[in-house]
């Protein structure tokens, strides 16, 4: 039974890559996952180093912000499962369960337009290569069986990444980042490192305590993480060694 669902799974998965006329990769588990278990979007994530996170691929932009929210506020379904090691269920992010465990995640997410999300982890035995995240516009609980799918698709996410990462440690392709990232979003985590080093001299401090103040500033002025990088970067906003926020401005 388990060979039969996993040879279905990785159908679903192949299928979505000759659809887009390419090899299959870690990228297409996101778009075969939506329809295997019935969620409205999917997000990748590698782990780097660190705080470091790769976001690989998204379905919507949804799952962008689901993933970036969690990035910028520091809390969330997939920083739970890179503590925890294993797989985190929120079938209901309308809950005081989910509101007392991310206060700050859980009523924007909300707002962001999910209901649920699930993530679980890319791992193998010490190994962890990333999570996958997984989101439904309304509430409710994943069955049985997709909850068995959806642990295979994860599995089967982790093999894929782990051979993209192995691949690019050989030479990737200009169009792509670490582990095969597209451009796009490899720009946007570029922008978010280069921010980050730049705060360090802005700010005199070391690498965590910048992020944490990009983040915090971000989150004070209801901001995307990207487009508050962007403005450092550009050396439109220069943030105060002073941490009171009010301080902070344009440059």
């Amino acid at each position: 039974m388990t060979g039969s669902r996993a040879g279905r799974i990785w159908g679903l998965v192949a299928g979505q890559a000759a659809r887009r006329g390419g090899r299959v990769s870690a990228a297409d588990v996101c778009a075969a996952a939506v329809a295997a278990v019935n969620v409205t979007g999917a997000w990748l994530t590698a782990a780097g180093s660190g705080e470091a996170v790769h976001l690989m691929r998204v379905t919507d932009e949804v799952s962008e912000h689901l993933a970036e929210l969690q990035l910028t506020l520091g809390e969330g379904p997939s920083l739970d499962v890179s503590a925890s090691g294993g797989p985190v269920l929120a079938s209901d992010l309308g809950t005081g369960e989910a509101a007392g465990r991310w206060p700050a995640f859980a009523p924007a997410a909300r707002q962001a337009g999910a209901g649920a999300i699930f993530a679980f982890p890319l791992r193998i035995g010490a190994i962890r290569a990333g999570i996958l995240g997984l989101y439904r516009e309304r509430p409710g609980p994943l069955s049985a069986f997709q909850l068995g799918d959806a642990l295979i698709l994860a599995d089967t996410a982790t093999l894929l990444l782990l051979e993209s990462q192995y691949q690019a440690a050989d030479g990737s392709t200009a169009e792509t980042g670490p582990g095969g990232q597209p451009g796009d979003l490899a720009l946007h985590r570029a922008e978010i490192d280069q921010a980050t080093g730049m705060l360090t001299e802005q700010l005199g401090t070391g690498i965590a305590e910048a992020f944490v103040r990009l983040r915090a500033y971000a989150y004070a002025h209801d901001r995307r993480l990207t487009d508050v990088a962007g403005d450092i970067v550009a050396r439109q906003l220069r943030l105060s060694p002073d941490p009171d926020l009010s301080r902070d401005g344009e440059a």
